[in-house]
């Protein structure tokens, strides 16, 4: 059988040269090649993005008006493309009702599962709930007090949208008179008018009746009739009282609590039927909390133990938070010079929760006079409360937001739901419970339900697709997570394996689905089980695309690209392709050269030794199991295990948090569940390099991010142009007025916005795209503008600032790191992730060293080719060589190889994991019979010695 190609023909996206390719489909095809060859640019920004635009085309117009239009790349033909889907890293859903269940789509199979089988219960006292006859709800209304006056009311309409004419057209000639409309009362005589966008709640009033004897039978026809007109349902309306709610279906006789008909919009934690009604179903709180705002109790007031906005002026005289401080001291009785730790339990409520309304007399001179103020001291928490609520500025909110804490709904206790729904089980678990059980545990729970026969009737189908949605995350690695956790706390491999999943079970053929590296964050163990899920979304029908360094997905792959042979201006070109085995034949490849074992990352020839150690006590954060975990100083650690084993919950909750807090002053959100670390005086200052931008406007750049900028201003300042003519180093900024192009203040573009299609970027008329005006670019420095200086890139920089020693030993460290390739003026926003972290490893080794320094790296090898990884290592050691402390969360084996020492955190995810199951050098762990890491690190090791 013939095959079939996606066949691309001179493609230029941004530095791709004119690529002639035929790309087989209907298989597993990989694109590598080094950071910044231009993979994600052949990958993404010309196949996924044609495949898009094509789909944009064929919509009408009226469609397109709304989603806008999509640039088409900058390629000649694209021909045999399928519809293309995007499973990438960075279209993760931050917001906080998204989950995993509701991503997946299990939750919501599983709220229908309740609704169809769940059996309710009395949110009271916990008895099952039976439906109610007529008889019940008439004796529970004549329980009332005598001479009651009440209202019976049938709910036609409960949260739905619309204006709902014809409900009050038909209320109308049935001969009711009033009705209630959301909480209102309005004759029918009079013309209602609803919002057609709002929710409404709409009640017609059957009867108004007086509670005395005689009125049973009005009472049961009145009722009969309002159970007709909605459906079973009463609504008792107690005029100057609370509002009783019957139901045909559920209610608790001993408690007279009713519940409304189960539906499956009762336990969506989105829907203000399910939703708690405090938290409104995001099942935490924003809350000030004493540890933030007093982070050291060994401080007394006066040495400036409270750090809260508004009050740091708490330990200066002549201010007014200290005149209020020095009252409440003399009328309470206590020192400002006490450490706040030692304050008795009564002055420590007074100072954060207030004296209750009690008085005190405050003394104060102030600009305007002096005088003695009556204060009813309301506490810190309070203060902040009420400045947080009233301040108008979005700045402000965000600096008051640094002393909150995110807690638990005490109502719903972080679980989202209304008690009613919470009350609702099947096989004796609620719906919240089963989602707080890791995927593994759900679906062994799954396939051991215990059913009545009709249960299982009813729940037969909707059982089949959660066992197998829950299969396929178990298929991808994923059976650590649970269905509550959020979307927004899951790495970007995580979340893009979690949309793996979903495409699987969804079942699609014919489609190109083009992946951006999922073996992200994955652990060797688990790519076995990676791969078998992209083999059977190929299998099915689908063409696939991955971005990908990982050796075991090259090696299985059924065709490979290989861009390159450098990155940026020197790659861009197709340097070889076939199967992994023509891959590996071919000369010109790097990535053969590596996979094949002629280059290699070579293992040190001596282990560093410790000059010291950190010890976290008591780790119980997440699922850390109280454990004692010591982390060794001065050497390269890294911190391994398998996915959702709990080295981010030791290294980026306890370790880096509690680093910055002691060391940085930083207020970062709370450090994660331990006892203590002991060791901290043996450093001076954490710092973290992680892959989030540089910058977050084209303003910024690496020129500006590493400091080499205002260098190369100084130099254009002290030119004797620049002399003659007055100019500052400020002249020299695109960012100020001065000596930017005011036309296009300094972008050197401008935006046209379109009303029917994409907005389009033009270079400035004025300066051409060359951000400074013509005064400015007429200073020349070894005859080149300030213009030309920003548009060299590193390796051409170099060259021409080798006489200015400041500036070339920033540019040695950017050349040292891998990036010659990037101009010195490239925006950050267009800078991958592992480009803008060897950046800030640039930045750190430009920087003098004061050997106390610990650095904190998430999974750097995020990104990047074999040889990258090369370089990485090399500034890992570098940074080490001073004196340092590297600690590396890692899975990646050529990192892992090279450390002086391994903490190995399992033996599996979420609850089997939390211990440290190893720790040792390298050589020394691959001796553990029960680390996953080990095994895979000794098969490295005696490869290597074998070479």
């Amino acid at each position: 059988m013939a095959k079939d190609y996606i066949r691309i023909r001179g493609a230029k996206e941004h530095n791709l040269k004119g690529i002639d390719i035929d790309i087989p489909r209907n298989e597993l095809v990989v694109f590598t090649g080094l950071s910044g060859s231009g993979k994600s640019s052949l990958a993404f920004d010309t196949i996924y993005a044609e495949g898009q635009r094509r789909y944009m085309e064929s919509l009408s117009s009226y469609a397109r008006q709304f989603l806008g239009q999509m640039e088409k790349p900058d390629v000649e033909s694209i021909s045999g493309l399928p519809p293309a889907i995007s499973i990438d890293q960075k279209s993760t859903n931050r917001n906080p009702r998204s989950t995993v269940g509701t991503v997946t789509e299990i939750y919501d199979y599983l709220r229908l599962l309740y609704a169809r089988i769940g059996i309710p219960h009395c949110p009271k006292c916990g008895k099952v709930i039976q439906k109610q006859t007529v008889d019940q709800m008439v004796d529970a209304v004549l329980g009332l007090p005598e001479r009651t006056k009440i209202q019976l009311l049938a709910p036609v309409v409960r949260g739905r949208k619309g204006e709902h004419v014809k409900i009050f057209e038909q209320a109308k000639k049935s001969g009711y008179v009033r009705v209630m409309v959301d909480g209102n009362l309005y004759e029918l005589s009079e013309e209602i008018k609803l919002e057609k966008n709002k929710k409404h709640n709409i009640e017609i009033v059957v009867d108004r009746i007086v509670v005395k004897p005689g009125i049973e039978k009005r009472l049961t026809d009145s009722i009969e009739t309002t159970m007709k007109l909605s459906e079973g349902l009463v609504v008792v309306d107690i005029v100057d009282g609370e509002t009783l709610t019957f139901s045909q279906s559920f209610s608790c006789p001993d408690c007279g609590i009713s519940l409304d008909e189960i539906e499956p919009r009762s336990f969506s934690f989105n829907n203000p039927f399910g939703a708690c009604p405090v938290c409104k179903g995001l099942g935490f709180k924003m809350e000030f909390a004493e540890d933030l705002l007093i982070p050291d109790t060994s401080l007394s007031i006066n040495r400036g133990c409270i750090v809260a906005m508004g009050w740091q002026s708490a330990n200066s005289k002549g201010s007014f938070t200290n005149a209020i401080l020095t009252a409440l001291a003399e009328h309470y009785n206590f020192s400002l010079d006490t450490p706040f730790g030692e304050y008795p339990k009564k002055i420590r409520d007074i100072l954060i929760h207030g004296t209750n309304g009690e008085s005190v007399k405050v003394h104060y001179k102030g600009m305007r006079g002096e005088g003695v103020y009556d204060v009813a001291f309301e506490g810190l928490i309070r203060n902040m409360e009420r400045r947080y609520r009233e301040t108008g500025s979005e700045v402000t909110r965000q600096e008051y937001e640094n002393f909150m804490m995110i807690t638990p709904c005490n109502e719903c206790g972080g679980k989202r739901l209304k008690q009613e729904s919470l009350a609702v089980t099947v096989s004796d678990k609620n719906i919240a419970e089963i989602t707080e059980m890791s995927i593994v545990e759900l679906l062994n729970f799954m396939n051991n339900l215990t059913l009545t026969e009709q249960q299982s009737l009813i729940g037969q189908q909707i059982l089949k697709e959660i066992r197998s949605r829950l299969g396929f995350l178990v298929n991808v690695g994923l059976d650590y997570l649970m269905l509550s956790r959020s979307t927004g706390t899951l790495s970007g491999g995580e979340a893009q394996r979690i949309r793996l999943a979903t495409q699987i079970g969804s079942g699609l053929v014919g489609v190109a689905y083009i992946l951006d590296e999922p073996s992200i964050g994955l652990h060797q163990k688990d790519n076995d089980k990676l791969l078998k899920a992209l083999k059977d979304l190929r299998d099915l029908g689908n063409s696939l695309i991955v971005v990908e360094h990982d050796e075991d997905t090259m090696l299985e792959a059924d065709y490979v690209v290989d861009i390159g042979p450098g990155a940026g201006e020197h790659g861009g070109e197709v340097v070889a392709k076939g199967t992994p085995k023509e891959l590996l034949r071919s000369r010109k490849s790097i990535t053969a050269a590596y996979l094949s074992g002629k280059k290699r990352i070579p293992i040190p020839a001596k282990r560093r030794q410790p000059t010291g150690k950190l010890t976290i006590v008591g780790a119980e954060e997440n699922n850390l199991k109280n454990i004692d975990v010591d982390i060794p100083l001065g050497v390269f650690t890294c911190v391994t295990g398998v996915s959702g084993s709990g080295k981010s919950s030791i290294v980026n909750e306890i370790l880096y948090k509690r680093l910055a807090r002691d060391l940085n002053h930083s207020r970062t959100s709370r450090p994660g569940k331990h006892k203590d670390l002991l060791g901290v005086e043996q450093l001076d200052k954490v710092i973290n390099i992680d892959q989030s931008p540089i910058g977050r406007t084209p303003r910024s750049n690496p020129a500006t991010y590493t400091g080499v900028f205002d260098m190369i201003r100084d130099l254009f300042a002290s030119t004797v142009d620049a002399k003659e003519r007055g100019y500052k180093k400020g002249r020299f900024s695109f960012n100020v007025k001065g000596g930017r192009c005011e036309a296009c203040a300094g972008d050197g573009i401008i935006k046209i916005e379109m009303h029917f299609l994409s907005d389009v970027y033009v270079p400035c008329e004025v300066c051409q795209g060359k951000r400074y005006n013509r005064e400015t670019l007429e200073v020349k420095y070894k005859g080149k503008s300030i213009y030309d200086v920003l548009n060299m890139t590193v390796e051409e920089a170099l060259q021409f600032f080798e006489n200015v020693p400041s500036i070339r030993r920033k540019l040695e460290t950017l050349n040292d790191v891998g990036l010659s390739y990037v101009r010195l003026g490239q925006p950050s926003t267009t800078l991958s992730g592992g480009e803008a972290q060897r950046v800030k490893l640039a930045t750190e080794l430009s920087r003098r060293s004061t050997g106390r320094t610990i650095y904190i790296l998430d999974e750097p090898t995020t990104g990047l080719h074999f040889a990258d990884v090369h370089k990485l290592i090399e500034i890992l050691q570098r940074l080490t060589d001073g004196g340092n402390t590297v600690v590396v969360i890692e899975h990646n084996l050529d990192v892992i190889k090279t450390a002086d020492y391994i903490i190995d955190i399992g033996p599996d995810g979420g609850d089997r994991g939390g211990t440290v199951i190893a720790q040792g050098t390298p050589e020394e762990v691959a001796q553990s019979p029960i680390s996953y890491t080990g095994k895979y690190v000794k098969k490295y090791l005696e490869r290597d010695k074998k070479c």
